[in-house]
């Protein structure tokens, strides 16, 4: 198209989109309050089956203690027009209750009944895969504490509690049968949340449309991903890698979806659904030529390979976004009913629109609301709010204020996504107006590494929240991975409903005698240093798990020649490796806190062990601690192995080396020893979806490639993704881990006694060959535990750190 035609037409396009925009706004009452930004959408389930919902949770949890309370739904006119949750003393004599705990919707009456445990009864809940709950400190019913005076009322200083993120699908989710899910369903209405993201079965929904517009199933079929990268897919970054989706996938899928909905439902929760974002099968170009579609750039592939890079984009001001936008939320509210108004889109999510002209982007903000309104005309977009951190060079003010002024305010909500870490809402003045959530991102690719900004998360939503102006209306948790790190959840989950800053010092003892089920002086005295020093990362950099053993350096030390004692290099400027850094390097393990004093952390948890090494809980959190300890030590080793090699001491690089293989080796061991580490469990689930051998086959090699090599690469180069979702998981450590590190000593070795540069390139080709294979292998590993964690842990800090 001529530049003066596409100028025009977007001159065209422009004043549609401005057009439309005033009809909104004379349609549209005017909103005044956070509470009033938008309501649950669809009308509630009733009270009845609230209750029931919310006694289902109870029954589950806590089935013997069914009887000793009594949940019932009460107005939110009752809390002042707020949601709230009462905790009071029951009446046994009118139906044997002891406590009764009432609520504005089946979450908060899960939420005041989460509250009571901790704070009467003395239990911690938190996921399976993280020593899961402790419920032994609740008394029998007929002893539960009382509630003194009137009770306890607490409302919701912001409507909100959000849950997930948009990638959470694939690294936590992807495996998940409807057991685990109403697992997870259940300590979400605990954790108070009442506004989670509901992805699952989309893409059979995407089948449907597009089979509308003449899409055929093989041109379906090489738009989707594989299961495991099904969240880069729906957001345009990809397409094809690890698929085909197989029909039986499709539909299994979308059946669970609908528990998933009606459950969330059931217990007054509002789901997120998927919206429109303008991603589409590369054959509609041909089906539609006129349509405005561009092909985006290369998301991460070696090479830009064509098979799953470069995706394509309808613009949304093409009239064909509208129409394929409503057809999609027609056909979800065909397949679930009228249960939301409220759908995310995530169009510019690493992706920068094609223009920065504010006028332009307002246009295509404006359009992608257009096709949810088309839909549905209470629709409002939630959008994560990611692109204004990772891209900040192009979301500019003007540009910010362009596309977050759009749609009418209180049409949008953004998702202030990094707010723990780089919060949006300081340097944009709340958004420019527009409602928001503070949310706390945490964690990257499910890595297992203890880190948090415990004071951050006690004090920063109250300050956005009381600050002027503000247009905060909730808090979120939206992490990309879930079960780690469980003191970062249960104090996060508790700012859903606190009005003043916590006081830290308090809540962690308090935690540390939640968490075991009893008071242990050397527990207490531990988890006050883990919050002084894990727990309390202040150096501006967001975590992601680098340490040597899981993300091992893909480049090439220089080696001093004894005979010219010339710099043999790889061209590579030399990254030294640090345990304590000032700045993020690519190469750098993140360390901020004194490995000295987590050591001492850990020397009281061993002392303490005898008393509690019945607990699930304690013996989960002794073995992440003693693995966090020993994984600095193994960056250290590698630090001591390089510099043998550049001082060309033989003996002392085999030695440090050999000394990090057995490391590995040994961390393989006490890791085993507890089944909320084993590479074992991640494999089976994938396969146990399966309905065929090829399924089977496909799902496995989904499962070790996402927590690996991640993405293509070629025979010398790696994936730039790779070792992105690292894990420490036995098996992994032991079978890929520690056969890297191995290759690449033994190739360091040679090349220091033959006194030649060091063979990366032959390096890379080995361990790229032996990774493809493991990625594509069926070899059976453990999914249960061996050893005695606490035995284990003792010998290695004896071994080690001379404990």
């Amino acid at each position: 198209m001529p530049k003066a035609e596409e100028k025009a037409g977007k001159i065209m396009a422009i004043g549609a989109v401005s057009r439309f925009l005033m009809f909104l706004s004379l349609c549209m009452p005017s909103l005044s309050s956070s509470s009033q930004f938008f309501d649950y959408g669809s009308e509630r389930k009733s009270p009845a089956l609230q209750e029931a919902a919310a006694s289902g949770v109870l029954k589950r949890l806590l089935h013997s203690h069914v009887s000793a309370f009594q949940l019932s739904i009460i107005s939110e006119g009752s809390c002042g027009g707020s949601r709230c949750f009462w905790i009071k003393n029951g009446n046994p004599s009118e139906n044997g209750s002891k406590i009764r705990i009432e609520g504005t919707t089946g979450v908060e009456i899960a939420s005041g009944l989460h509250w009571y445990l901790k704070y009467w009864c003395g239990a911690h809940i938190s996921w399976d895969k993280t020593g899961g709950v402790q419920l032994s400190s609740v008394p029998p019913p007929d002893f539960l504490p009382p509630v003194q005076g009137g009770g306890l009322m607490l409302k919701r200083p912001v409507p909100w509690s959000y849950y997930q993120n948009v990638v959470t699908s694939s690294y936590s989710f992807v495996w998940w049968d409807w057991r685990r899910w109403e697992k997870e369903i259940d300590w979400m209405a605990l954790q108070g949340i009442n506004l989670p993201l509901a992805f699952t079965g989309q893409e059979a929904i995407w089948q449907k449309v597009f089979k509308g517009f003449n899409v055929s199933e093989e041109d379906m079929s090489t738009f989707f991903g594989g299961p495991a990268f099904l969240a880069w897919a729906r957001m345009g970054n990809l397409h094809s890698w690890g698929g085909p989706l197989p029909q039986n996938w499709l539909n299994s899928q979308l059946h669970l979806q609908k528990s998933i909905l009606s459950r969330m439902r059931d217990l007054g929760m509002s789901p997120v659904l998927p919206a429109f974002s303008g991603n589409v099968p590369g054959v509609i170009g041909k089906i539609f030529p006129s349509a405005n579609i561009s092909r985006l750039g290369n998301w991460n592939t070696i090479g830009g390979d064509s098979r799953w890079c470069c995706t394509y984009l309808l613009d949304p001001s093409d009239p064909l976004f509208v129409r394929i936008g409503k057809s999609f939320i027609d056909q979800q509210t065909k397949e679930y009913g009228d249960i939301t108004n409220i759908y995310n889109c995530d169009t510019f999510n690493e992706n920068s629109p094609p223009s920065d002209d504010p006028a332009y982007i307002a246009s295509l903000g404006a359009s992608i609301y257009r096709a949810m309104y088309a839909a549905n005309k209470n629709a409002i977009w939630l959008m994560q709010g990611w692109l204004f951190s990772s891209d900040a060079e192009f979301w500019k003010p003007q540009q910010m204020k362009a596309l977050l002024h759009s749609v009418p305010v209180g049409k949008m909500i953004v998702l202030d996504l990094f707010a723990d870490v780089k919060p949006i809402w300081k340097v944009s003045s709340h958004f420019y107006g527009v409602p928001y959530i503070w949310c706390m991102l945490h964690n990257f690719g499910g890595n297992i590494e203890m880190y948090g900004i415990l004071d951050t998360i006690a004090s920063d939503p109250i300050d956005s929240r009381e600050s002027q102006n503000s247009t905060m209306i909730g808090v979120g948790m939206c992490m990309e991975g879930i079960e780690q790190n469980p003191v970062v959840y249960d104090l996060m989950s508790e700012m859903a409903f606190r009005s003043e800053k916590v006081q830290l010092e308090k809540w962690v003892k308090n935690y540390s005698q939640r968490r075991y089920g009893k008071s242990i002086p050397e527990i207490e005295m531990a988890w006050k240093i883990l919050h002084r020093t894990i727990y309390n990362c202040t150096d501006g950099i967001a975590d992601h798990n680098r340490d040597i053993i899981l993300e091992f350096p893909d480049r090439s030390p220089y080696v001093i020649s004894k005979e010219s004692g010339t710099k043999i290099s790889d061209g590579h400027e030399d990254h030294r490796l640090t345990f304590r850094e000032i700045v993020s390097s690519s190469h750098s393990p993140h360390l901020w806190y004194s490995t000295d004093e987590v050591i001492n952390a850990l020397c009281l948890f061993l002392l303490a062990g005898e008393k509690i090494e019945e607990s699930h809980t304690y013996r989960y959190d002794l073995v992440d601690l003693t693995r966090q300890v020993l994984s600095k030590i193994g960056n250290q080793l590698y630090l001591d192995a390089i510099k043998a090699y550049k001082q060309g001491d033989s003996d002392s690089l085999s030695r440090h080396s050999g000394r990090l293989i057995e490391l590995i080796e040994d961390l393989d061991t006490l890791l085993s020893s507890d089944d909320n580490f084993l590479l074992g469990t991640w494999l089976e689930n994938a396969k146990s979806l399966a309905t065929s051998q090829e399924e089977r086959k496909q799902y496995e090699w989904n499962a070790r490639t996402q927590v690996t090599m991640w993405f293509d690469n070629t025979e010398t180069n790696q994936s730039k993704l790779h070792d992105y979702a690292n894990k420490y998981w036995s098996g992994l450590l032991r079978e890929y881990y520690l056969p890297r590190a191995s290759t690449y000593f033994k190739y360091l070795i040679e090349s220091l006694k033959e006194e030649v540069e060091f063979p990366l390139e032959k390096w890379r080709s080995e361990w790229i060959s032996y990774s493809n294979k493991w990625q594509a292998g069926d070899e059976i590993y453990p999914v249960n535990t061996v050893g005695n964690s606490l035995a284990i842990a003792k010998d290695l800090a004896s071994k080690y750190l001379n404990l």
